[in-house]
């Protein structure tokens, strides 16, 4: 059976972004447990032309909830970039993973053909359903959601691949 845009969507975001809100539970406890400003972590990051912490969580959330809805082909839910703690991101995070969850196979599946149009920044840019997906969403959403647990290991947390991959379906 080939795999479908539902399989290869759906359970990967939840998957990563149930493990993303486990890494940060890890990083507010290490930081409560060495006294560290929470701010500091969230403000953190890997190179000084890099986004910080905070920005990271925001963009891996958005590409998971827009491409999901794109995919479906419904409005994508506009959340404000409000969050300041620890608290707000973790909800954040399972808030999308909540999200996401709620789709449907019937929803996303067939979408390999669907155009997706997305406004950048300097252009518009138009993609088919299935290249949309496995070569611009994918690895723009594991590329910030491995940066903040980059940023998070980086400056101590006691953090590991099984933390990164979160519980792996059928395992």
């Amino acid at each position: 059976m080939p795999l479908s845009m539902y399989q290869a969507s759906v359970p990967v975001f939840t998957q990563a972004l149930d493990a993303l809100g486990n890494v940060l539970a890890k990083g507010e406890a290490h930081a409560a447990a060495k006294k560290i400003d929470l701010a500091v972590l969230l403000g953190a990051r890997l190179a000084p032309d890099m986004f910080p912490l905070t920005r990271q969580l925001s963009i891996a959330c958005d590409f998971a909830k827009g491409a999901t809805a794109r995919l479906a082909g419904i409005e994508v839910p506009a959340w404000p970039d409000e969050e300041k703690t620890f608290s707000e991101f973790k909800a954040r995070v399972a808030k999308t993973s909540d999200y996401v969850r709620g789709f449907k196979p019937a929803q996303i599946d067939g979408s390999e053909e669907r155009e997706i149009t997305l406004k950048m920044r300097d252009a518009t840019r138009t993609f088919k359903g299935q290249p949309y997906l496995l070569h611009f969403v994918l690895p723009n959403f594991f590329f910030h959601a491995t940066t903040a647990y980059d940023i998070l290991r980086h400056n101590g947390v006691e953090l590991g691949k099984r933390d990164f991959m979160g519980q792996v379906p059928g395992m």
